[in-house]
């Protein structure tokens, strides 16, 4: 993996203490690679350091303005879904992602742009981790940073081997190939290991991670406390089918957060001081990637030539069974005029106008693309609660959705469905819950599911009519990078 990662010894790291007086504004000043791994290490404050480096890498511009951190992931995982729609080609971001072009392609940008990313995350991660124990300072900020390290490398092989690993199967020994497991920061060439080791390497280091955060009460929701590494293992526990687990996890991560009310839910999702987020990145306007961050292709207010051209639609088959009474009705119109936008956003009149575009999220301004990035809300926590409970106690099951739907829909009533109806309709909430947030392929992928496109305002012109995938086919299992296959000789290519 050398030329993937040509230093084995660097870490993000930001210049700046952390300001325990500012709850929403924990870096000043920009990143440096420049900081060797001896000097991140020497004392349990640099550990801190670390930690916020790579707290502000989730929203560095990579290679190229469509690779803006995790935001920008979170876009290609949902171009792969049916339930985000392109309404034109734009300016030609995102559109190979539509079209299942770049994780069939082991030569693309994109592919390897989530293979690089994360295992930079690894990599930074296990500095902190290796070189924890031996760092001078007091004992609380070492469990701290070591644990939030460690979260982060679970996340990341999480990530990593949900996209080119094979599908988790549960009951099974998984032993189809996953992805290296990297615990040093090192780049020596490593195997491909199976899929279960994979996962239990990310559940080991989640046990970990909230036992060393078990007290840590964080300055703001950019940092990881217990609560989302336990969130978190809930996630992985619901990929391995571990279903008892899972609804345990999830019920015990939502704990201490409120659900926002409706007219919160209309604002424009771009405030992750929102009581019911639990882990997300605020971007602070010295710290903005202008036309690489999220909101510069998902929201709907800001003036680029993607957004003005190319705004982002619901799949109109999805759309049309949202209930009117329910708000997730009101984030998306379906005649494409926005009428109704949150206050103090505005849609100048040269915006192209699609029926069922969205407007969940709001940028500051048209001038300004930054808005707060959700990666874990407690309402996925609901979700996950409900689904996994459908496979022990389908009234516990409805239960936890109808806590979940009845805040959204306040006509919604107890659901009464049960079996495979009942799992579908959790299905379905999900959907419409979590839109945008880059859920839907590895909901797919993970239950097996055919992508189908068809019935809705998806165009040939713009799917490259790639409009059904079967369950099961190759292409779900993104291809390893050709840069790691020419760097690592242990690697092995997954079939094409």
């Amino acid at each position: 993996m050398k030329k993937i990662f040509s230093k084995s010894v660097i870490i993000v790291m930001v210049m700046g203490f952390l300001s325990s007086s500012c709850s929403d504004d924990f870096l000043n000043t920009l990143p440096t690679e420049d900081v060797s791994a001896s000097s991140v290490t020497a004392t349990t404050a640099n550990l801190m350091l670390g930690i916020n480096g790579i707290h502000r890498s989730l929203y560095l511009r990579f290679n190229s303005q469509g690779e803006g951190g995790l935001g920008g992931m979170m876009i290609m995982t949902d171009m792969l879904g049916e339930d985000l729609v392109m309404t034109t080609t734009g300016n030609g971001w995102y559109n190979a992602t539509y079209r299942w072009i770049d994780h069939t392609n082991a030569n693309d940008g994109d592919n390897l742009y989530h293979y690089r990313v994360y295992y930079r995350f690894i990599r930074n991660a296990n500095v902190i981790i290796n070189g924890a124990d031996a760092a001078v300072g007091d004992t609380n900020e070492r469990n701290v940073a070591k644990g939030q390290a460690l979260f982060y490398r679970a996340f990341s092989h999480f990530q990593l081997v949900q996209l080119y690993g094979g599908r988790y199967v549960g009951g099974q020994t998984n032993s189809q190939l996953g992805v290296p497991i990297r615990l040093t920061a090192t780049n020596e060439p490593l195997a491909r290991a199976t899929v279960e080791e994979v996962y239990a390497q990310v559940n080991t280091d989640l046990d970990e991670a909230i036992s060393l955060l078990s007290s840590y009460s964080r300055p703001n929701k950019s940092h990881i406390d217990a609560k989302v590494a336990t969130g978190l293992k809930a996630r992985v526990a619901l990929v391995q089918q571990n279903y008892p687990l899972a609804a345990q996890l999830a019920a015990a991560a939502r704990t201490g957060f409120t659900l926002m009310d409706n007219a919160t839910y209309q604002l424009g999702f771009n405030d992750y001081t929102n009581p019911e987020w639990m882990w997300g990145s605020h971007i602070i306007e010295d710290q903005t990637i202008f036309f690489a961050n999220f909101g510069a292709y998902m929201s709907r207010n800001f003036s680029s030539t993607n957004i003005r051209t190319n705004p982002k639609a619901i799949f109109s088959v999805l759309y049309n069974q949202i209930p009117a009474s329910d708000v997730r009705s009101k984030i998306f119109d379906p005649t494409g005029q926005h009428l109704n936008l949150p206050p103090g956003a505005t849609l100048p009149s040269n915006f192209a106008k699609f029926p069922f575009t969205s407007q969940k999220f709001i940028a500051v301004s048209t001038a300004d693309s930054r808005m707060d990035v959700p990666y874990m809300r407690m309402a996925e926590m609901f979700l996950i609660e409900a689904e996994a409970l459908s496979f022990s106690n389908e009234a516990a099951a409805r239960q936890a959705l109808f806590q979940l739907v009845s805040k959204r829909d306040p006509s919604y009533t107890l659901s009464t469905k049960s079996g495979q109806a009942l799992k579908d309709e959790i299905e379905f909430q999900r959907r419409i819950e979590l839109w945008g947030e880059g859920f839907r392929f590895y909901d797919l992928k993970r239950l097996n599911k055919a992508l189908d496109r068809t019935g809705g305002n998806h165009t040939a012109a713009l799917t490259g009519n790639v409009f059904q995938v079967p369950a099961g086919a190759t292409s779900w299992q993104w291809l390893i990078p050709q840069n790691e296959l020419n760097s690592n000789p242990l690697v092995v290519q997954n079939p094409n």
